[in-house]
């Protein structure tokens, strides 16, 4: 979904307190607070064939995106990552929150054909997905912490340490509960996550995981699925020279998840583990075979939840993100 002829395009560069706005139907420059009140009033003033386009800020363009969605105005947000190679292309080397907004307006008029509009996740599946993510952090600092508890001097740290280390296993089992709790009273997603379970290597955390940070699941492509879960491989080939193909780009807490999925795949779901052996027999390397093994669970969540649901149940719609 994207508008078929925008009248104008509005760049915004997020901030935690105020957000730098480019408009070019007036070349003009202007900034406004980055608050609800601001921004529902900034949104209504558009014209409903304007495109908005800002890029992911750590959370802060949500005010904004929700002002967007709210008045009816058409939203995307951008890769930062598409947007500086962008910027980059014009040999602009200066980074200034104008220039920002500048860039994410020529961005949106360039490639507005082929650009996503921002569609809101429900509230459910919202709060799954921060609590994927908090429970990530929380594994993430525990693991820092327990390597500093073995490192040398750590045993004379123990005093401290360990009262964190306490801390941190009863934040994850807290929010371990909350995430089943959410996943068994929804019923859209408790049919889901009862789905993917069925998949021998597919854990609770995995399919919370992957209900959470891949929402898209069971709308898209096999292609799309294996792509935005970052292992579609992509060829390095230079006139005779042709590399090995390697595996990059899509979201990296969906890569890692579907790693430790597909390690436990290889090893108790019997045709994963014959494909597994088969891809080693014939001589591929072993994270080549694993890839393929993650690569083939991903294709079947994705196939799954399409025969389960429908996009309304999903809780997320293609259009959300590009």
């Amino acid at each position: 979904m994207s508008i078929p002829s925008p009248t104008a395009f509005i760049g915004c560069d997020v901030g935690k307190a105020s957000i730098v706005v480019f408009d070019s139907r007036t070349g003009r420059t202007y900034i406004i607070a980055n608050l609800p009140a601001e921004l529902r009033r900034f949104a209504e003033s558009l014209d409903a064939t304007c495109l908005v386009i800002c890029e992911a800020t750590g959370g802060y363009e949500a005010a904004l995106l929700d002002a967007m969605v709210q008045a009816g105005r058409a939203i995307h947000r951008a890769d930062a990552r598409k947007v500086k190679a962008f910027i980059r292309s014009f040999g602009i080397l200066g980074k200034t929150d104008r220039i920002d907004a500048r860039a994410l307006t020529l961005y949106g008029e360039e490639r507005h054909a082929r650009l996503a509009l921002w569609q809101p996740h429900n509230a459910a599946r919202e709060r799954l997905h921060q609590l994927v993510l908090l429970r990530g952090d929380l594994l993430a600092s525990q693991t820092a912490w327990g390597n500093r508890s073995q490192a040398p001097g750590g045993p004379a740290l123990a005093a401290h340490i360990e009262p964190v280390l306490v801390c941190l296993r009863a934040q994850i089992s807290a929010v371990e509960t909350e995430i089943q709790r959410l996943l068994n009273e929804v019923a859209s997603l408790r049919r889901q996550a009862e789905a993917l379970r069925a998949v021998p290597g597919l854990g609770p955390h995995s399919v919370a995981a992957l209900l959470a940070l891949m929402p898209e699941l069971g709308q898209l492509t096999r292609r799309r699925a294996t792509a935005l879960a970052g292992l579609a491989p992509h060829p390095d080939a230079s006139a005779t020279l042709e590399r090995y193909r390697r595996v990059r780009g899509g979201r990296p807490e969906v890569k890692r998840m579907l790693f430790l999925a597909a390690m436990a795949a290889a090893k108790h779901n019997p045709a994963l583990r014959a494909f597994h052996q088969r891809l080693r027999a014939n001589g591929k390397k072993p994270m080549v075979a694993l890839v393929a093994v993650m690569r083939k669970l991903v294709v079947m969540a994705n196939a799954i939840l399409r025969d389960l649901t429908s996009p309304a149940e999903t809780g997320c719609s293609l259009v959300r993100s590009g």
